[in-house]
């Protein structure tokens, strides 16, 4: 068992704390980085002389969408310092489950980094998983929702992922950036010996399973709109084929009426027939039914 210190995982520290817990070398910038809250910081790891730092974002399904939990990092070839925020005692069981290992068999800095970025893979992975239900189930309500209902949720699809692209593409790279030794320490010591690269080379493909997965989902999704476009469409031309129909029923009576309304021709021979009102009547009623019947064989009415 590796001899390495434990992973120290810090949750809202001061700035008294936080310097305790890093490495000597850290820079002033990136301590008033960590300790910087409230925005939404782009995933990546940057060499930073001795150390390398870090910011990586934790994807959290909600009823309201997606949350990202920042955790930034600092890792040296003896340390490895997370930081986090919430309310007191929270967690995060992915996290904590890799931290605990980690601590309990002495991994290196540099596995340590490796267990983190390989977690938030894998709740890549699971939250694709979480919208690939949604959107089955969104597909299979279709017809049983509001249209405003099912636009809203399609937007809101949409958007939540728009936003893990946002955090998965810098966080793959990150990750690639190891593999490309872009992430180098001045000093002798290696934080990435090449057993762990080929590690590093494992959560990587998971980010790439993890964007592939994200594009099939955006396109299950283009392909439920497409659906619901087509249902209104559909539905439009049954509401114009029925007013066509009604339309259709009301064009020979109108006829009919206005033809011998012009009681100004003397010779209209049905004007001076005994029978002449009666006649119109049959004549609206009998080809009023016969369209009535021929809609309804046609399925318009």
């Amino acid at each position: 068992m590796s001899d390495a210190p434990a992973w120290v995982d810090l949750l809202d520290p001061d700035e008294a704390t936080l310097r305790a817990a890093l490495p000597d070398g850290v820079h002033a910038a990136s301590v008033e980085r960590i300790l910087l809250t409230g925005i939404e910081a782009r995933p990546r790891l940057e060499a930073r002389g001795n150390y390398v730092f870090g910011v990586l974002m934790y994807p959290v399904p909600s009823d309201a969408g997606i949350d990202f939990l920042e955790i930034d990092v600092i890792a040296s070839p003896g340390t490895f310092v997370t930081v986090r925020s919430g309310p007191p005692g929270s967690s995060i069981p992915g996290i904590d489950t890799v931290r605990d290992h980690s601590n309990r068999v002495g991994e290196s800095p540099g596995m340590c980094l490796f267990h983190l970025i390989d977690q938030i893979a894998e709740q890549f992975l699971d939250i694709i998983d979480v919208y690939d239900e949604r959107i089955e189930t969104l597909e299979d309500e279709i017809s049983t929702l509001a249209a405003a209902d099912v636009r809203r949720r399609i937007a809101d699809y949409r958007h939540d992922m728009l936003h893990v692209r946002r955090m998965l593409t810098p966080t793959r790279d990150a990750a690639r950036s190891v593999l490309d030794d872009r992430v180098e320490l001045d000093e002798a010591a290696t934080l990435f010996p090449r057993s762990t690269e080929l590690h590093f080379a494992d959560a990587y493909d998971k980010l790439l399973r993890a964007t592939d997965d994200l594009d099939l989902t955006r396109d299950l999704l283009a392909g439920v709109r497409d659906y619901h476009q087509a249902e209104i469409a559909n539905e439009q031309n049954d509401i114009v084929k029925r007013l066509t129909a009604i339309a259709s029923l009301l064009l020979l009576p109108t006829f009919i009426v206005g033809l011998y309304g012009q009681n100004f021709i003397k010779s209209m021979p049905e004007l001076r027939w005994k029978y002449g009102y009666q006649w119109s009547w049959t004549l609206i009623i009998v080809t009023t039914i016969l369209q009535f019947w021929y809609f309804r064989r046609k399925r318009w009415i």
